[in-house]
C-alpha cells in the first residue's frame, strides 16, 4: 500500500511514540506501507523537523528522513498542478498522492477540502489505522 505522509504526521509521530500518527509512521519506517514523496516533500520534512522548538535529535531525524527517502517511492507529480488548496504549501502532498498513492494521511483534514481532493482518499491517522487493521484481520 502506498501512502503520503503529511508533515504533521511525521512530526506527531516523532513527538509522541504513542497514538495513531506514531503507528502510521512506524508502518512506513518498517516498510509495511510505502511512503510516496518528491523533493518538495522531503525538503519540507527536513525544514520542519530541524526547527529548534521540537528539540528533535538531529541524528534520529536524519535516520527517519533517509529511511523515508530510500525505502519510499520517489514520484513525479508534475502532471498534478494548480490544485487550488487553501495553502499552496500543501499542494505537493496532494499532487504526489494523486500521482501514486492510495491514501494521503494527515492530521489536518481541513487543509484538503473535499471539493479539492480530485478523488484522492485523504484520511486521518485514526481512519488509516482502522483501515489497516481491517486489512490485517482479513489476512
Amino acid at each position: 500500500m502506498k501512502i503520503v505522509l503529511d508533515t504533521n504526521i511525521v512530526v506527531s509521530g516523532l513527538l509522541n511514540s504513542q497514538g495513531n500518527p506514531a503507528q502510521v509512521l512506524t508502518l512506513a519506517l518498517a516498510g509495511a506501507v510505502q511512503a510516496c514523496h518528491d523533493k518538495r516533500i522531503l525538503a519540507e520534512y527536513a525544514e520542519v523537523l530541524a526547527r529548534p522548538r521540537f528539540k528533535f535529535d538531529l541524528k534520529r531525524v536524519r535516520e527517519v528522513l533517509n529511511k523515508i527517502e530510500m525505502d519510499g517511492l520517489a514520484v513525479d507529480a508534475s502532471e498534478h498542478s494548480d490544485l487550488d488548496l487553501p495553502d499552496v504549501d500543501d499542494e505537493p502532498f496532494l499532487a504526489v498522492a494523486l500521482a501514486a498513492a492510495d491514501f494521503l494521511v494527515t492530521g489536518n483534514l481541513s487543509d484538503y477540502p473535499p471539493d479539492k481532493r480530485r478523488g484522492c482518499a485523504v484520511v486521518s491517522p485514526a481512519a488509516f489505522m482502522e483501515h489497516w487493521r481491517k486489512l490485517q484481520d482479513e489476512d
